[in-house]
């Protein structure tokens, strides 16, 4: 008798293809129902995947056709965030298989049932966020789970120092760093670039960050990339304010990942300054001038 062969075999794997579906933020990946890797793993619609080409991984979710008119029953179609993530290109092979379960959202049903969580149960909750293994129903329940029963001053704390250590931090190597904060929720009201601006023009380094509207295409992020791109990788903020005449580069230790919606640096804010206080002023005066025109001036009647 000889010895079973007790070796595992390699896991089939499929082609990727660029399928331009844009998703915001959510990685997903397209398969066809026939396709052999979901027959054999069990994977149907809505299922949590792992996408892995040996470099790195992507957990996304799962969408299934029918037909050929898409992809090949060996191909993956990937929406432009997980082509991002995985930086691939056509062709290139990868292996998907069920997503690992997540550990974190037991301290995420915890939180429903009406218990605290501590500070260890926040750094896992968010490095699963932050690593985008949480899907939007995942998200919504924590959310949910933290405004049902309020965050006390522990665990807002505790959730706080969370979200800086999961993060990538930046140190300036100036004496004063400044920024600007409100509860915003005010439609039209846009004081951040003008302050920023101001307190750049000044000399004051002032790295903001904003977010983008959840309702509408009007938040902070949105009217200053009208203006300026507001999504800078890293690269691209240590050239802004270097060429704004630091003494020197940045150490190695300030890096930061571009958070999306970082809406200006100093150098950005301080080349536009002085044009957008003249740009205030005239849509001041305009606006006066409406304001005390007579109603026949304002309907075009003429005064003849």
């Amino acid at each position: 008798m000889t010895p079973a062969d007790t070796t595992i075999p390699a896991q089939p794997t499929l082609r990727v293809r660029r399928i331009r579906l844009h998703t915001q933020h959510q990685a997903v990946v397209v398969m066809r129902t026939d396709c052999h890797v979901c027959r054999s793993e069990g994977l149907s619609a809505r299922s949590q995947v792992l996408v892995s080409n040996g470099k790195g991984e992507v957990q996304a979710t799962l969408f299934q056709v029918d037909g050929d008119d898409l992809i090949a029953i060996d191909e993956v179609g990937l929406s432009e965030t997980a082509w991002e993530r995985l930086g691939l290109k056509d062709g290139d092979a990868v292996r998907v298989s069920h997503a690992p379960a997540i550990d974190s959202l037991a301290s995420v049903r915890q939180r429903i049932y009406g218990n605290r969580l501590d500070a260890r149960a926040f750094v896992d909750i968010l490095r699963d966020v932050v690593a985008g293994r949480y899907t939007e129903v995942h998200l919504a329940a924590f959310l949910t789970a933290s405004a049902a029963l309020p965050l006390d001053e522990n665990e807002t704390a505790d959730l706080t120092g969370a979200m800086v250590d999961v993060g990538e931090r930046m140190r300036w190597d100036a004496s004063i760093v400044v920024d600007k904060h409100c509860v915003g929720g005010l439609p039209g009201n846009r004081t951040t670039p003008i302050v920023v601006a101001i307190v750049a023009a000044n000399g004051l380094v002032m790295p903001k960050t904003s977010s983008r509207a959840i309702t509408s295409p009007a938040g902070t992020a949105d009217t200053m990339e009208t203006l300026a791109p507001v999504e800078l990788d890293i690269a691209t903020l240590r050239r802004v304010v270097e060429s704004e005449g630091r003494r020197g580069p940045l150490p190695p230790r300030d890096d930061r990942r571009s958070d999306r919606g970082l809406t200006a640096c100093r150098a950005r804010h301080r080349a536009r300054a002085r044009g957008a206080g003249r740009a205030c002023r005239a849509e001041q005066r305009s606006r006066g001038a409406r304001r005390f025109a007579s109603p026949r001036r304002r309907s075009g009647w003429s005064s003849t």
